[in-house]
């Protein structure tokens, strides 16, 4: 894909390491397990979703996308606040994502964050309530999927 003024570029490696002697010589016969990498970081374990027979303490392409709206939803509001003059001291975000199963494939049908913030005493808590849906439409991850990324922000001052 050809780069042009704004674009961005994302290089991962996923290698398989399911092989269990016999490739995928039937379904039952090879893992799930495989590795994600990319330029010299941790490798992430990965798997399927156990439902899937894949390995449950492994990470699975679900959570994982969960895990990157929460991500980007945290960034873009880290920087509005930042930018705003509101002060986060901590950010944590119980986020879950429903799939649902439909003739032998699956999409999402929904994600819902629910951070839960904690600002400076004296910093503005609606002002602080309002970048929550000012993150949501710039999160570029949201913006990139066909399903609601909905969230339920709780916050509170120090």
């Amino acid at each position: 894909m050809a780069g042009g003024k704004g674009e961005h570029h994302y290089v991962v490696e996923v290698a398989w390491t399911g092989n269990r002697g016999s490739g995928t010589s039937e379904y039952r016969a090879y893992g799930r397990d495989h590795t994600i990498s990319a330029g010299g970081k941790p490798a992430i374990p990965g798997s399927a979703d156990a439902a899937f027979r894949g390995d449950g303490g492994r990470w699975n392409p679900e959570e994982l996308l969960v895990a990157a709206l929460s991500s980007c939803h945290q960034l873009a509001y880290l920087h509005l606040c930042a930018t705003a003059g509101i002060g986060v001291v901590a950010y944590r975000d119980d986020a879950s994502g429903t799939m649902a199963e439909e003739g032998g494939t699956g999409r999402f049908i929904g994600v819902m964050l629910r951070p839960h913030v904690t600002i400076r005493a004296g910093d503005d808590l609606e002002l602080a309530r309002k970048l929550h849906h000012e993150a949501h439409a710039k999160c570029f991850i949201a913006n990139s999927v066909n399903f609601p990324v909905l969230h339920e922000a709780v916050i509170r001052r120090e």
